[in-house]
């Protein structure tokens, strides 16, 4: 059995390897790049009600945390698509990135909304954390979190 384990890892190993290797690591600038286009495509997605956007975008196991606690992804799409929130306007501030692994990373930035949902404001402006997970070479947004900022 420990045989076996070792070949597959020595398999695995020069499969991957030199210059292969290398072109499957993205630099932290280039994964900041990336995330940075989604998490602002995300928006453009929000306001636009675009639930085809957020299905490839959320992980499968995606978890988004409000004041009610937290939801899944069924959840988000019903809540994208329903249209009982109106986005008039929102800002977004500057991202701060940080790489926690190879295949997950963090943004974090101010947000601002001009957004009813039914006859509700949404808070404004906010503190929005999205967590990105890097799964069959796409990264997808596994956490979401925003808490109403100090003005």
């Amino acid at each position: 059995m420990r045989q076996s384990i070792f070949a597959a890892v020595a398999i695995s190993a020069s499969m991957c390897s030199g210059a292969a290797c290398a072109s499957q690591v993205q630099s932290d600038a280039q994964v900041k790049a990336t995330l940075i286009d989604l998490e602002t495509k995300s928006w453009v997605a929000w306001k636009a009600h675009d639930g085809a956007f957020f299905d490839s975008f959320l992980s499968d196991d995606h978890v988004e945390i409000g004041p009610d606690g937290a939801i899944g992804k069924a959840r988000v799409l019903a809540g994208v698509t329903d249209k009982a929130c109106n986005v008039r306007s929102y800002a977004l501030g500057d991202m701060a990135f940080t790489r926690l692994a190879a295949d997950t990373a963090v943004l974090v930035y101010r947000a601002a909304q001009d957004t009813m949902c039914g006859t509700a404001n949404v808070p404004s402006p906010v503190w929005a954390t999205s967590v990105y997970v890097r799964r069959g070479g796409r990264w997808r947004n596994a956490v979401y979190e925003q808490r109403r900022a100090a003005h």
